[in-house]
């Protein structure tokens, strides 16, 4: 891996099955379920959240208080590209050194959806889940997954602080999980055929675009809260205080802005391959992005692209590794979560994966590419403070307010499913 170019082809080949959001059809029934569950579960609790972490009451679920000796296996359901072990690529391998470090033998499958991780966790088969955050409280509520004691984590003291104790990682500030990366959902635009320059999501959500027909969007319910990103920066007489807790009016109204913008968009994506394409071919002018995704249209070289965070901030995810509350295997399963945020297999992840990493320590790690935590702003956390990391919706609002009049989950599938139709 002695070139950029070559790593960065490599990092999106990972990419799309992780993103694969929920199928342009209604939910499943499984994935309904959990979302009601989750209603119920915050509707139950008359009490306030505090500003950090959900304020529903979760399952009663101890978390576990010491360890013992490894069982000698984990069995692992993760996104594609976390856990490598020269599957795909003999010199991309961190779970081999796992092994031999620990004994535990790795079992991995790779899950395509945040619905099917929810679904596979159920089973009670599965000892550990790299969870997004449209998934993680929906395993909470649903008792699928325990409190995680991180002091049987070393490697956590190092995690970023803007990581930890947050609405999609913890309840009531208990943590349910250990950071692993992050990625900001930014703007791309073509800077030959898009003038001025954007600066604001208005590029995309004003009525009547001059790019028209070439807007691309992401393909998923969690997409909603983009919308009431732009909604609360500009239209503060709607009251909302964070685009993942909204009232059922707030929800109306950014459905309305997503109907709007519907119109609009040339196509929708939830696989980098098919925005890539888009891209490349001049089909796609501006729309939502990852960082890896326009690197990697920069790298083919077709057209020139820039990807900004503008002025509203955006949206973006941080995914969670998870111990189930069944685990089979919980000895194995913490040590491989205090080995995948080492600093050195955390920088082997990220960099491969095209995220920034979540162990402070791990940047130092990545030495044929002194570029990348500086690409990804890995250690500027001024940069990331107008960042909104995916956070299953709940009833219980995750605004910090105490109210319990927000919408769900299960509400937002509806809502998406009503503007893909439209």
């Amino acid at each position: 891996m002695s070139t950029t170019r070559p790593l960065r082809r490599r990092t999106l080949l990972r990419r799309p099955v992780r993103r694969r959001p929920v199928r342009r059809r209604p939910l499943s029934a499984l994935a309904a379920a959990a979302a009601l569950l989750l209603t119920a579960a915050c509707a139950s609790n008359s009490g306030g959240g505090g500003g950090t972490g959900s304020g529903f009451t979760a399952p009663d679920i101890p978390a576990q208080k010491s360890l013992g000796p490894g069982e000698g296996t984990v069995n692992i359901v993760a996104w594609a590209g976390y856990v490598e072990y020269g599957q795909d690529n003999k010199a991309v391998d961190w779970v081999t050194p796992f092994t031999r470090q620990t004994g535990c033998k790795v079992n991995l499958k790779v899950a395509g959806t945040s619905d099917e991780m929810v679904a596979l966790m159920k089973t009670g088969q599965y000892d550990t889940v790299s969870a997004s955050g449209d998934a993680t409280l929906r395993l909470i509520a649903g008792g699928d997954v325990a409190p995680v004691n991180t002091a049987l984590v070393p490697n956590y003291a190092d995690v970023y602080p803007g990581l930890k104790n947050r609405p999609w990682n913890s309840v009531k500030d208990v943590p349910y999980g250990i950071p692993h990366g992050r990625g900001a959902n930014l703007l791309m635009y073509n800077t030959d055929k898009v003038t001025p320059a954007p600066t604001s999501w208005g590029a995309v959500f004003t009525p009547d675009s001059p790019y028209a027909g070439h807007l691309t969007a992401y393909d998923s319910p969690i997409y909603i809260a983009d919308a009431a990103l732009y909604l609360m920066r500009t239209k503060p007489e709607l009251g909302i205080r964070n685009p993942y807790a909204l009232t059922s009016s707030q929800l109306d109204a950014a459905v309305a802005l997503l109907k709007v913008q519907k119109k609009q968009v040339g196509s929708y994506w939830s696989d980098y391959t098919k925005e890539q394409a888009a891209f490349d071919s001049g089909d796609a002018l501006i729309g939502t992005t990852w960082e890896v995704i326009q690197r990697a249209v920069a790298a083919e070289g077709r057209v020139r692209t820039q990807a900004i965070l503008p002025v509203e901030g955006s949206t973006g995810w941080s995914d969670t590794w998870m111990v189930s509350s069944h685990a089979q295997h919980p000895n194995c399963a913490y040590a491989w979560m205090d080995y995948i945020v080492s600093p050195s297999a955390n920088a082997q992840v990220a960099e491969y994966f095209g995220e920034a990493p979540a162990n402070s320590k791990a940047c130092a790690q990545i030495t044929d590419n002194p570029g990348f935590c500086a690409d990804y702003h890995a250690t500027d956390e001024n940069w990331w403070k107008d960042v909104y990391y995916w956070t299953t919706p709940t009833a219980q609002c995750a605004d910090g307010s105490g109210r319990d009049d927000c919408t769900a989950y299960a509400q937002w599938v509806t809502a998406w499913n009503g503007i893909k139709s439209s």
